[in-house]
């Protein structure tokens, strides 16, 4: 149920590490054929395309489920997945590119896939089909599409022109686009197993045969060339709602698992354990050595973790673990390796400006709008925020390198880091010590109460950061909490079970949390900050531009720097977000496991689950 690689990040939503318990193998045993991943969030979907759903854990659940023409490795390189298919430029005037199935290739319930299972990427990127369709308009605020995507408003979306053809065997797609846009591999369609959706469109709740799926996705096709209203609206209520579950047992409808993934969803339990067995049909994609099953499991409290790794319960020990934590791991060689490094994950704070493209509320708290006492108060809020603090005392005990980010677009050791951060404006976010800087955030205060002072509470936040489990981000809250009072702010840092399904709620007035980046796109993470990207009602029309212009033509890493420091720029003088630092990753594998090489990007962790394998 992915989209293709066009979402702009994803929401990295770590929290406190649990443990898997499974069961010790006793010596001289064959080697073991089930792995047991701890877990930081709890699956909340099965399709993170549907908005609201793009988490980490549903992501990496989806990514097992299915697979497409592309995956990036450990080394952020973009591989050609030549088990899927193929794709060529077929024209460069007009721009056109054809997708190819391999023959052969089938879907879990056995069904062949083809070319018509690469259509609805194109129904769920394009808001000019949605509204050709009678689906609605992504781009009207007062509307919800049927499908309820968060590929609208993309590259894809800006560039490609009428519909994909599909060719006269149905096994490609040609998809014409109104520029040579430099991300065209990046938007191979993401094959969906559609004659499923007709299947429970139709109320149907069990698998059906092999002539019958065929069928019905010949139905599928004759609704999206014709853009049958009625039908696909059924099917839009479909894609965007009966996937939003977390529970997966004897009774869920088997044809919301079907997937051509190496895994598939065996059961899931509500904030607990996900258990993929082995795909019997899959020949998508890389073969697997050796695995049989994956269990996923979320428990808080993340020492119990790291023993139960240290005693074989447990096979991998990823997230953000304590710094106790951290020092147990280190502790346990040889029984135990620990694999670390940077992730292309970045903590980060969000101020709300206005109400979220898309949503019919109002918003007006202290940060609303722009004017200058809006972004004067965002400005002084910024100012107080302890970045370094929070890098010192919560996230160098983990990783003793780590420096605080202060490029929204880059990370610290890209090449263009410090050409950008220099003309960018950061550093009135830099300059002196925290004190300095909170001294002058409590005299911007003051210019609108002129009782503010330190302890006072002239200024009402509701910040929006995590689960009570989630022992790191509450100690970042009470940071912030501390430090803002001498500035004269009461900021509210109660937590919030299920925190994620609130990123747009006008209820929260800040909010701090992680981006994960997915793809290598020359846009960079500017389209996380465009109009249509963004949670925080921030609309700049500079960053629009800028955003339509990366992604319609191939520009040279001098001008996209160049596009990035006024992107920063933008931001830093508007005065809606700060990055605070690039998670480290720190995982504890069992030294029998081997394969295991994590990836920067999403997702991170189980990228190439079909290389890992257990030795005697």
């Amino acid at each position: 149920m992915k989209l293709n690689r066009i979402a702009r990040v994803a929401l990295a939503a770590t929290a406190a590490v649990g443990l898997v318990v499974g069961v010790i193998n006793p010596a001289h045993s064959a080697a073991k054929t089930t792995v047991s991943i701890v877990q930081s969030n709890a699956l909340t979907g099965l399709n993170p395309s549907v908005q609201e759903y793009n988490l980490t854990f549903n992501t990496d659940v989806a990514y097992l489920s299915g697979i497409g023409f592309t995956y990036y490795n450990n080394q952020a390189q973009l591989v050609d997945n030549k088990a899927f298919g193929t794709y060529k430029i077929v024209s460069q005037k007009p721009f056109k590119v054809k997708y190819t199935v391999n023959p052969g290739r089938t879907w879990s319930d056995g069904t062949p896939i083809n070319g018509i299972d690469l259509l609805l990427t194109h129904v769920v990127s394009t808001a000019a089909y949605s509204v050709i369709a009678g689906l609605g308009d992504p781009n009207d605020a007062k509307v919800t599409p049927a499908f309820v995507s968060g590929g609208y408003g993309g590259i894809y979306d800006e560039h490609v022109v009428g519909l994909p053809i599909l060719s006269p065997d149905k096994m490609s797609v040609t998809v014409e686009y109104d520029t040579q846009v430099p991300d065209w591999k990046l938007l191979a369609p993401g094959p969906t197993p559609v004659h499923t959706l007709v299947l429970m469109e139709e109320g149907k709740t069990k698998l059906g045969t092999i002539a019958e799926n065929n069928a019905a996705r010949e139905r599928f096709y004759k609704y999206f060339q014709a853009y049958n209203t009625t039908h696909l609206k059924a099917i839009g209520k479909i894609w965007s709602e009966d996937y939003n579950i977390n529970k997966v047992d004897a009774s869920t409808n088997p044809l919301l698992l079907v997937g051509n993934g190496p895994f598939v969803v065996k059961t899931a339990v509500p904030n607990g354990a996900v258990t993929m067995v082995r795909n019997p049909k899959y020949n998508s994609g890389p073969k697997v050595k050796s695995l049989q099953t994956v269990v996923f499991k979320v428990i808080g409290d993340g020492t119990a973790a790291a023993q139960a790794l240290k005693n074989g319960e447990v096979d991998v020990y990823a997230g953000q673990p304590t710094a106790d934590a951290v020092a147990q791991l280190k502790a346990m060689a040889p029984a135990v390796k620990v694999i670390g490094g940077d992730q292309a994950v970045y903590e980060h704070i969000d101020l709300r400006v206005g109400p979220a493209y898309g949503t019919q509320d109002t918003y007006s708290g202290p940060f609303a709008g722009m004017s200058q006492q809006a972004i004067d108060l965002r400005t002084a809020f910024l100012l107080a925020y302890p970045r370094q603090e929070i890098i010192d005392k919560i996230v160098k005990p983990i990783n003793s390198s780590s420096e605080l980010m202060n490029s929204l677009m880059v990370f610290n050791k890209e090449p263009s880091y410090k050409d950008i951060i220099a003309k960018s404006g950061v550093s009135k976010f830099t300059e002196g010590t925290q004190a300095d800087r909170t001294a002058k955030a409590l005299a911007l205060v003051k210019k609108y109460y002129p009782s503010a002072a330190a302890g006072s509470g002239s200024v009402k936040v509701k910040l929006l950061f995590g689960q009570p489990s989630n022992a790191r981000r509450v100690a970042e809250a009470a940071l912030l909490k501390a430090e803002a009072a001498k500035a004269g702010f009461d900021v509210d840092v109660t937590p919030t079970s299920g925190w994620s399904s609130y990123g747009k709620s006008v209820k929260y007035d800040a909010a701090f949390f992680a981006w994960v980046k997915s793809s290598a796109l020359q846009s960079g993470n500017v389209g996380t900050y465009e109009t249509q990207g963004n949670w925080q009602g921030y609309s700049n029309a500079t960053i629009d531009a800028i955003y339509k212009e990366l992604g319609s033509k191939p520009l040279s890493a001098a001008e996209i720097k160049d596009r990035f420091i006024k992107v920063d720029s933008q931001l830093i003088k508007d005065a809606v977000t700060l990055p605070i630092f690039q998670h480290p990753s720190a995982n504890g594998v069992n030294a029998k496991l081997q394969g295991v090489a994590p990836s920067p990007f999403s997702p991170t962790l189980v990228w190439n689950l079909w290389d890992w394998s257990f030795s005697n």
